[in-house]
């Protein structure tokens, strides 16, 4: 990978220049997205353009020169990518999260450096999740501090972007099992990523694994990443509604391609119609489709108010609030990426599971990306709030 961007990004201004730039890199993402995923193409021009956009940077803050955009206009942004290319839509959540985690624990002079470098393009992976652990939150992964550097060593998977970013923030734990980011440069010696995903949906995130031999860092590379969960913080919702924005992308993906088959369907012998269009029980079902999308779309957006109400006013109310909100969103866009997913081929024929339609992309990305975080725990921590007023826990997943 580069050491600096090959370009320098545009910087974004407005939420309404957000929504623009997004809709027409969603246009040109979509042209080959199936090619990419039949012949796992990785993304390497396409993302070049996405961070170029400065799509990347509209989450910094106004007072480093961001947009500073709400979350509402954050998730819009991630689905209407992901109804393209959930791939593409996939790869900046951790980087959006990084720039999150920074405002709430990074030093002054950490968030004029690194800000400085998001609005000019340099793009964040991620080396957080570990496969050997006993639980997603569990890091087996150490650092040691030592004088004014730093030592981690590890073994990582799941890391989403790092096969194409500049910079890779990993998560390690010292003695006291703390958890810090490091912002290790692509290039630096001991870190190791590998492209070694080969899941069967969301081929093309390169979410492979990062090895850690001695890797060291400055100390001011470093932030206490733990802070932003010792006091409310929105950390958790932000990282849950980008995913919810994914699956809800995915499921306007899916949906689409529902309505584009069905309409060159046949007659089923029994309807007595003269075209698939015309059978009633499709139109039916497209309508029941269509409904679930804008009821997912719109908790969506509720749910980015909350968050944004969450940054305004963090306190242990409006952080809760925000995650019970965003889990409404994860189990609504859960169930209809997979509704719309499965569907597809029920409306189209049997001719729509050829090979030459890649439409199992659909299903197989919708499988793939709801697995992330269970949803079924997602329905305890609604109903265990509402009935019992237990709020839910802070961390990544909430």
């Amino acid at each position: 990978m580069p050491a600096q961007p090959l370009h320098l990004a545009h910087i974004i201004r407005s939420d309404a220049e957000a929504i623009a730039v997004a809709t027409e890199l969603a246009k040109r993402f979509a042209v080959d997205a199936s090619v990419r995923d039949r012949e796992r193409r990785l993304p390497v021009a396409e993302l070049d353009e996405f961070s170029a956009s400065g799509l990347w940077g509209i989450t910094v803050p106004k007072a480093y020169g961001g947009a500073e955009v709400s979350y509402v206009t954050v998730a819009e942004v991630i689905k209407l990518i992901s109804a393209a290319d959930p791939s593409l839509g996939q790869i900046p959540q951790n980087h959006l999260g990084v720039v999150d985690i920074l405002v709430q624990t990074a030093s002054e002079a950490q968030k004029q450096h690194y800000f400085a470098k998001v609005l000019q393009g340099y793009r964040f992976g991620n080396a957080f999740s570990e496969a050997k652990s006993k639980t997603a939150a569990a890091f087996e992964t150490r650092i040691r501090f030592d004088g004014d550097s730093a030592q981690i060593d590890g073994e990582k998977f799941y890391c989403t972007g790092a096969l194409f970013a500049h910079i890779v923030p990993t998560v390690a734990v010292n003695e006291e099992n703390q958890a810090f980011i490091s912002f290790i440069e692509r290039d630096n010696p001991g870190l190791t990523v590998i492209d070694s995903w080969d899941g069967f949906g969301q081929r093309t995130t390169a979410s492979g694994g990062v090895t850690l031999n001695a890797v060291k860092v400055p100390l001011d590379a470093v932030i206490p990443a733990h802070k932003a969960f010792d006091q409310p913080t929105a950390d958790g919702p932000i990282s849950q509604i980008i995913q919810a924005a994914v699956d809800t992308g995915i499921a306007i993906g899916a949906l689409e391609a529902a309505k584009t088959y069905a309409r060159q369907a046949r007659p089923w012998i029994d309807s007595q119609q003269d075209h698939g269009w015309q059978d009633p029980f499709t139109i039916a079902a497209i309508g029941d489709l269509e409904w679930r999308v804008h009821g997912a779309e719109a908790i969506l957006a509720k749910a980015g108010r909350a968050v944004d109400l969450a940054l305004a006013e963090p306190n242990e109310d409006t952080v809760a609030n925000a995650s019970l909100i965003v889990a409404q969103a994860k189990v609504l866009s859960t169930e209809i990426a997979l509704l719309a997913s499965s569907k597809l081929f029920e409306l189209a024929g049997t001719r729509s599971v050829l090979g030459k339609h890649n439409l199992d992309r659909h299903w197989r990305n919708a499988r793939t990306h709801t697995l992330h975080d269970p949803a079924r725990w997602k329905y305890h921590l609604i109903g265990n709030f509402l009935l019992n007023g237990v709020k839910p826990a802070r961390h990544a997943w909430n």
